[in-house]
């Protein structure tokens, strides 16, 4: 197939290298310059409108307005080709969800919501976990691309929204595990245990999975260096807010959380990993 990539960061372009590797053809564009053969396997193209002629186009974008300037402003979706799938992998609101699932039918083509899990280091070795909803034909042809850059999918429905809710609230557990594991270590280390033993023994007792394996090390270590940009993370339970409010939920841990991420990236800690919320919270609590 003839696959359209948007958006060449370290998340996009390890996906558009490795469904090149599967031995589609990939053309890609992206917001900043970069130079043809900077991606292997992958042909840049001059602009987003020449993306939106393949068979498949995944953008992955930061946010709403850097969809809205790419896609929207300038009719992309009304100008792509027929009966393509359009994949949208950004974290996104789903307000924008919405007006993309009535853009998309409007034009004539398939709208897949795909937000991943997974770092850019679990992207080029292509094991994303992918949350995917959207009409059942279009997840079905899509899939073997999916196959192709995660280790699993995990179908949430037919409604787009359902995708991005779930990564959109997934995320906001990742945030509340790292603050847990902060003030955790803040509480033993205060009474003389440091926190490589005490995570050592939540992580291989009560809290076994992944978010806390993962981010536990790196507060363990110190090792902020950014995989997932905590300005991003900021946005994301922004988004959480956002959609617990159209629904009247009241969500008390998620207002605590985003005050606190919200904290350290006003300290300017925002290029930081998200995980140095553990460092900004040890120096709070």
């Amino acid at each position: 197939m003839d696959i359209g990539f948007i958006g060449l960061g370290k998340m996009g372009s390890a996906m558009a290298r490795n469904v090149a590797k599967g031995g589609h053809t990939v053309h890609a564009w992206n917001r900043s310059p970069v130079a043809d053969g900077s991606v292997d396997g992958v042909t840049i193209v001059a602009t987003p409108d020449d993306v939106f002629q393949a068979d498949v186009v995944f953008t992955m974008l930061s946010d709403d307005n850097a969809i809205r300037e790419v896609l929207l402003n300038h009719g992309v979706l009304q100008r792509a080709r027929p009966g393509l799938v359009h994949v949208v992998a950004a974290t996104i609101s789903l307000d924008l969800v919405e007006e993309l699932r009535t853009l998309h039918a409007e034009a004539g083509i398939g709208y897949v919501a795909a937000p991943v899990f997974g770092r850019p280091d679990v992207a080029e070795a292509a094991q994303l976990n992918i949350i995917a909803a959207g009409a059942e034909a279009a997840i079905t042809r899509v899939q073997p691309l999916f196959d192709l850059i995660g280790r699993k999918t995990f179908v949430m429905g037919e409604d787009p929204r359902q995708a991005n809710a779930a990564k959109i609230a997934g995320n906001m557990m990742i945030a509340m595990a790292i603050e847990a594991m902060a003030e955790a270590v803040a509480l033993t280390g205060a009474n003389g245990l440091a926190a490589e033993p005490f995570l050592a023994l939540m992580t291989q007792t009560l809290f076994g999975g992944r978010a806390y394996e993962n981010y536990g090390a790196k507060i363990v270590a110190g090792d902020y260096e950014a995989g997932f940009r905590m300005a991003l993370g900021l946005k994301d339970l922004r988004l959480a807010t956002a959609a617990a409010a159209a629904t009247g939920k009241s969500l008390p841990m998620l207002t605590a959380a985003e005050a606190r991420i919200s904290g350290a990236v006003e300290a300017g800690m925002g290029d930081r990993d998200w995980s140095a919320l553990a460092d900004f919270s040890l120096d709070a609590v």
